[in-house]
This record gives C-alpha cells, sequence and structure tokens, in this order.
C-alpha cells in the first residue's frame, strides 16, 4: 500500500479509551473501533492513552512472556486489520532482547508496523513501579508521517526536559504524548504545568491524551487536551467518560496550529472526588465480572454515600441494601437506612442478629466468665453483620462493598472480618469530612439519571455512632472529626512532625494518640479491601508503613 502523503493538514484523533487489564484481544478490538470511527471523521492519524493493548498499569502481568508477545501479535493484526484507515499511535508492551519488557508505542499505517520506540524515564514513585518491570528504551520516538515529523514521548518522558530536547533536535515538528496518568487531587495542575512547560521549552505544540476507567485502586480521568505552540489550551475532553475527539491542525511560517475543537469544562472537588469513586467502583465491578453489589446499610452517613455511589455506578437494580439491627439500632437508624434506600430506589430487606448474638453471648459465657463486658462483645456484634453479609454476597453473586472511611481506617476504628469484610470499598481514600462534602454535593446534584437529595438530611446531621452499646457515638473514642482529620492529614499526607502539628494548634496529647492509633492500626489496613486512590497518599499503594514498628515521634515544644 502507497505511504500516506500529508501537505499542511493534519487531522489528530484523540482516543480518551478505557482498555482492560489483560484483556489484549478486547482492547485491541476497541482499537480497531477506535480507528475506524477515526477514519471515518477523517483522521489521518490516531493516538492512544499509555500501554493500552495490554492495559495500565499491568504490573507484573508484563513480566509474563506470552502476554507480551500476545500484545506483538495483536499490533500486527490490528496494522492489517487497519491498513486501509488512518494510522495508529499504539501504545503495549514490547518483547526485549535482554528478555525484560519494553513499555513501546508504535506507528502502524498501511497495513504495516512502521516503528516502535520505547519510554526512557521509567517511574519508580507512588504507585508507579516501572524500574522493576520495564527496561528503558534508548531515545525518544521520532515517527514520520506523510512527511510530518512527529515526536512520541511517553508519558513520564515529559516531565524533564531531557526526551522533548532531543525530539527537537531531531526534527520534530509536534508532540504527541500517550499517557497513563491516575487520578488524585492534584493531578490536573501538575500535568498541565508540565506539558506547558516542556511547550515552552521546545517551541512545539503538544497532544496529551490520557486513559480514563478504574483499574483496581486507580482511578484514571481521562482530562485529555492540547496546546499550541505559545502555551494556549485548544483541546480539552471530558474528565472520567471515553471520547474520542478530532483536531485539525494546519502548517503555516510558524509552524503547526489547532484549528476549532472540543473545549469541555473541567469539574472542580467535591465533584471530581464523586465521579472518581462512581467511576472507580463501575469498572471493578464490571472487569471483575460481578453482576452487582450489595452493602450493609446501617443509617449512617458512610453506608449512605455507599449506596448511592453504588447507584449511581451501577444501577439501582444491580444494587442490594441490608439493614441488619442490634438491640442498640435506634429507630431513626431503621427509618434513616429506609428513607435512604426509597430515595435510591435500591431494595433494602431487613435481618435481624439478636438472635445470632444471644447464640455467641451463650457460647462463650464459661470462657468470658468473671470479665466484665468491653469491646470485645460489640466486635462480636460487627463480625456477626460481617458472616451474613458475605453469606449474601455468595448466595446472590453479588460483591459486598465494604463502607470505612481513612479516618476510621487511619485509627483502627474498624472490625476485622466484621465491618472491613467486602470485597471494594469507594470510601477508602476520604477523609470523614471529605465524605460530608461529597454528600452535599451529591444532594444537590442529579447526576448519572438519580434524584436530588437522595442522602436524608438528618443522617448528615446526627452524631456518627457504630451502635454497640447504648448511647455510643464515635467522638466517645475520638477527637472530633476536624480535629482527627487535620491531625491525620498532616500525619499521612505531609509526614509532618508532632511538633509542627502541635505548633497548628492541637493538644499535644491528643496529636500523640493520634499518631500511635495510626502506626498501630497498620495490621488492619493490610487486610483492607482496595479502594479509589484519591489523594497522594492512599494507604497501601502509596503509604507502605511496616507492621511492626517501633518508631514514635515525640512532642518536645510543650510551651
Amino acid at each position: 500500500m502507497p505511504r500516506r502523503v500529508i501537505t499542511d493538514r493534519l487531522v489528530v484523533a484523540c482516543a480518551q479509551a478505557n482498555p482492560t487489564v489483560g484483556d489484549i484481544d478486547g482492547n485491541a478490538a476497541k482499537a480497531n473501533d477506535l480507528m475506524a470511527r477515526a477514519t471515518a471523521a477523517g483522521a489521518d492519524i490516531t493516538l492512544f492513552p499509555e500501554l493500552f493493548l495490554i492495559g495500565y498499569p499491568p504490573e507484573d502481568l508484563a513480566l509474563k512472556p506470552a502476554a507480551v508477545r500476545a500484545c506483538k501479535t495483536a499490533l500486527e493484526r490490528l496494522a492489517r486489520d487497519t491498513a486501509g484507515g488512518c494510522a495508529g499511535l499504539v501504545t503495549l508492551a514490547w518483547p526485549g532482547e535482554d528478555g525484560r519488557p519494553r513499555n513501546a508505542v508504535a506507528l502502524i499505517d498501511g497495513g504495516e508496523v512502521r516503528g516502535v520506540s520505547f519510554k526512557l524515564d521509567l517511574p519508580n514513585y507512588g504507585v508507579f513501579d516501572e524500574k522493576r518491570i520495564f527496561a528503558p528504551g534508548d531515545a525518544p520516538g521520532l515517527f514520520e508521517l506523510g512527511g510530518v515529523k512527529i515526536g512520541v514521548p511517553i508519558c513520564e518522558d515529559i516531565w524533564a526536559p531531557g526526551s522533548c530536547d532531543d525530539l527537537v533536535a531531531r526534527g520534530a515538528e509536534l508532540l504527541l504524548v500517550p499517557n497513563g496518568s491516575p487520578f488524585r487531587r492534584t493531578s490536573r495542575a501538575e500535568r498541565m504545568m508540565v506539558a506547558k512547560a516542556r511547550v515552552s521549552t521546545t517551541g512545539l505544540p503538544l497532544i496529551y491524551v490520557n486513559q480514563v476507567g478504574g483499574q483496581d485502586e486507580l482511578v484514571f480521568d481521562g482530562g485529555s487536551f492540547a496546546l499550541q505552540a505559545d502555551g494556549e489550551t485548544c483541546l480539552r475532553l471530558p474528565m472520567f467518560v471515553e471520547n474520542l475527539a478530532l483536531s485539525t491542525w494546519t502548517r503555516g511560517v510558524a509552524g503547526w496550529r489547532c484549528g476549532a475543537a472540543l473545549m469541555d469544562t473541567w469539574p472542580e472537588a467535591p465533584e471530581t472526588y464523586y465521579h472518581a469513586i462512581v467511576t472507580g467502583l463501575r469498572d471493578y465491578v464490571r472487569k471483575s465480572g460481578f453482576k452487582g453489589v450489595l452493602l450493609g446499610l446501617s443509617g449512617g452517613v458512610d453506608s449512605a454515600i455507599s449506596l448511592v455511589v453504588a447507584r449511581d455506578a451501577l444501577g439501582p437494580e444491580n444494587v442490594r441494601a441490608f439493614m441488619l439491627p442490634s438491640r442498640y439500632t435506634s429507630a431513626e437508624s431503621l427509618e434513616d437506612a429506609a428513607a435512604c434506600a426509597v430515595a435510591a430506589g435500591v431494595a433494602l430487606d431487613q435481618i435481624a442478629i439478636a438472635p445470632a448474638v444471644a447464640a455467641f453471648e451463650a457460647m462463650l459465657a464459661p470462657a468470658f466468665a468473671g470479665r466484665a463486658p468491653d469491646i470485645t462483645e460489640e466486635n462480636i456484634q460487627a463480625r456477626i453483620r460481617g458472616v451474613a453479609l458475605m453469606a449474601l454476597s455468595n448466595k446472590l453473586g453479588l460483591m459486598l462493598l465494604t463502607t470505612g472511611n481513612k479516618s476510621e481506617m487511619a485509627v483502627g476504628y474498624a472490625t476485622l472480618y466484621g465491618d472491613m469484610c467486602g470485597g471494594y470499598n469507594v470510601l477508602k481514600d476520604l477523609y470523614k469530612e471529605e465524605v460530608y462534602a461529597i454528600c452535599h454535593w451529591r444532594n444537590a446534584h442529579a447526576v448519572y439519571g438519580g434524584a436530588l437529595s437522595p442522602i436524608p438530611q438528618r443522617i448528615l446531621t446526627k452524631a456518627p455512632s457504630a451502635e454497640l452499646r447504648p448511647d455510643q457515638t464515635d467522638q466517645d473514642s475520638l477527637p472530633a472529626y476536624e480535629v482527627l482529620d487535620a491531625i491525620l492529614h498532616a500525619l499521612v499526607e505531609e509526614e509532618a512532625t508532632l511538633d509542627d502539628i502541635v505548633a497548628r494548634g492541637h493538644d499535644p496529647a491528643t496529636v500523640e494518640r493520634v499518631q500511635s492509633l495510626l502506626y498501630g492500626s497498620e495490621y488492619k489496613r493490610r487486610q483492607a479491601a482496595p479502594g479509589v486512590k484519591i489523594g497522594p497518599r492512599a494507604f497501601g499503594r502509596d503509604r507502605r508503613y511496616p507492621i511492626v514498628n517501633g518508631f514514635r515521634d515525640q512532642v518536645t515544644n510543650t510551651e
């Protein structure tokens, strides 16, 4: 097939798409469809997100030779299948001569693989572990398409100037960047800052295409964009949804410039947090092969918002809720749980745990003789609920959601094999105050086909309680959440010293106690369900402390 010729007009399709890790044939079929749609719309080339054929992040799947070979086979087949259409910059794991895979991008055009290049800068911080998995390339990719020289640095390759400067020196005319950049609170601003810096130093326009969708704990928010050579934003794709968008570039005396293109409006927090947890849950359930979810509904804020997120992610017909009252469950909690389920359109059933609690009390009475009731009896109730919900999960074929927030997980205010039972947790990286913020946002916005105000106001105003003993509230055991969250944020996200935290106005004894609870609960967090990463230091993915840990910081400045 003759090679295409491009004069002074280039149409680029940005494929902001949602792959499934390991589904190489399915991802290739998706790429084929996207390229066909791009061709029909008049595109010259389609740019995919990072490692699209194997899915990102592949983790140790990329160390499996059969998976890497399957990627290469799928690429060659995709090239043949798209021979009559637009070119594609397709990303994949590529077999290396030394036995280590490469993080690669390939240009396919005219039925052939025209060239392959490899990522140079392999990130090894936070959620990234690429140095252990991939071998680096030698030079950033420079591909020629119809007489146009296109530089293709991969994701992290634009975070320092070296790769892009090299591409300029080799004659690149514009930069097309495939990315697998997961969502976090500051990610959007950071990406834009880096992209503008590269445009400033190179003088070249830049197209940034990012993955969208959930993969385990990570959520990819899309938010793809393009910058003119002067740094002006000329393309902005929606966040948290798949999108195929075309931009038309014309070459003049000053280089390439983009004409009119899609300019979406990006949401701010807490709306972005809400879309992130909906996306994460939807894809975790769908990609895991479950038909829906169930959860225990307590009448409290955490289970209420988890129910609404599940409804928005999966549809009310794919969500079941169960109220498991004990003798300490208040009438208000029963009413609030029922009102929340009705507002969400989700079926709610009630199963009293009193018979099981009585059986356990009788069974254990001889061994407990002479010992006063304490947290043991509270945990028995939580564990009975966990057993019941897991049994329902098994019988109904629905994934169980667990509903603890980051504040509770940080200080161990959760029961192993009790309320921590479950396959996924949408609140895992949201502090309690943030949970309330997304509740208020969702009540004010009818999204995903749901109604306004699905969370009853009383749930948002009453004191949080586990209701495992008479008149219990969370603040019997914990500082007020606004205080607790501020201390935890300083300890977890900032790694601040205790003296720094006390200097912000916090009580020294409270700060030391919170630190002790944080360190002492690591063993629980190691056994917790995965959940959506929202901030810079999510438990498990980012913050990995030893379980056995004798270090404790101390307050030295008590003035």
